[in-house]
């Protein structure tokens, strides 16, 4: 879908409420999250087809509050309109709904929103395994399993503990390679070396973590800090790739980001990006800089990762991207919407001969 070219009038539209359940509490490096706020925006034809698009929040990173959300989904529903145009880039979570329960509507109300290898389930993903914060003895067993399930590219997040205890832990990890036949470990660091460390500098603790042969760390230094991760980028040993550094950025704004800090590699998050248009606009964006990139979810329910997986597996043909996506985040909740997408080892799939299962409060 090409931005800004589609809307659709005459529509009945529900905002309905469904704050997503951590199965168990999620540790971020900003907050422990026990649930998230989420709205589905469930739009009726008068034909009788269904569109539904995911509002997806979290706390202290998307742009938009929960009531400021709320709102602009409410006078969505009450203009009886889906136009993605009309919502402003500064609520992309806002924006993606629109966005993605239209192209519902469009591609028949059946939760197909891309017609690809993927869509059709024909085509798996490749996606990383996700190392969430906790002990370190319990980091470990998290790497064992996901290891063991069959993923070969782990991502972990640090800059929570003192920097030579995460050290020691990424070595016994790293040193699990032999047994496990070998594997590839990222890093996502949250701005978390803008603190202050008198023992490590942000350059030391890069030329650490590439000895230790880590593939790529997100986001080392705050998004604030464009001078320092221009000089990062510019000196790192090991690649980085921006990711909060993108929220917020728009228009030509975007380009003289990439231009000035010149990182290696981007992530992409539509739900704070402004959705799958301005998402794809970052990945044009990528192939002029010559960069590579991947696709995170933002703790979607399956809702709205299986728009983002349509939409990447489409990014991806012909792209010579091998590169695992971030998102295997559907068996978070416990009360998720129940859908086709399966995980099996390290690959996303959509079982196309599954159903999707509806709360009742949809059918309302």
């Amino acid at each position: 879908m090409k931005r800004n070219e589609s809307r659709m009038e005459g529509l009945a539209l529900r905002v309905i409420r469904h704050p997503l359940t951590f199965i168990q509490p999620a540790t971020t490096s900003r907050d422990v999250l026990t649930f998230k706020p989420t709205f589905f925006l469930v739009a009726q034809h008068p034909d009788g087809r269904r569109g539904c698009g995911e509002c997806s929040l979290i706390p202290g990173l998307s742009p938009e509050s929960e009531e400021v959300a709320l709102k602009a989904l409410q006078q969505v529903a009450a203009s009886g309109t889906l136009d993605p145009a009309s919502i402003p880039s500064e609520w992309p979570a806002v924006r993606f709904a629109v966005e993605t329960a239209l192209m519902d509507l469009e591609g028949g109300g059946i939760q197909r929103l891309f017609d690809n290898g993927f869509s059709r389930g024909q085509e798996p993903i490749l996606i990383n395994g996700l190392i969430w914060m906790n002990s370190p003895e319990h980091m470990l067993q998290q790497a064992v399993q996901l290891i063991q399930h069959g993923f070969k590219t782990l991502k972990m997040k640090i800059g929570v503990l003192p920097f030579s205890e995460e050290l020691m832990w990424l070595e016994t990890l790293r040193n699990l390679a032999p047994k496990f036949e070998g594997f590839t470990l990222r890093v996502d660091a949250n701005g978390a070396f803008s603190k202050p460390d008198v023992d490590w500098t942000p350059m030391k603790k890069l030329e650490k973590l590439a000895d230790l042969g880590i593939h790529s760390i997100e986001q080392p230094l705050l998004a604030s800090d464009r001078n320092g991760l221009a000089q990062l980028c510019a000196l790192s040993p090991l690649p980085i790739a921006l990711d909060e550094s993108l929220i917020g950025v728009f228009g030509e704004e975007r380009n003289r980001l990439l231009e000035f800090i010149q990182p290696q590699l981007l992530i992409l998050k539509p739900s704070l990006l402004g959705g799958l248009a301005a998402a794809g606009d970052w990945v044009e964006l990528s192939k002029m800089h010559g960069l590579s990139w991947w696709v995170t979810s933002a703790l979607e329910s399956n809702v709205g990762l299986n728009a983002i997986a349509q939409w990447t597996a489409g990014q991806l043909e012909g792209s010579r991207n091998p590169l695992p996506q971030g998102l295997g985040t559907g068996g978070l909740f416990s009360n998720n919407v129940d859908s086709p997408l399966a995980i099996e080892g390290e690959r996303l799939f959509l079982q196309s001969n599954r159903p999707w299962t509806w709360p009742k409060s949809f059918q309302s």
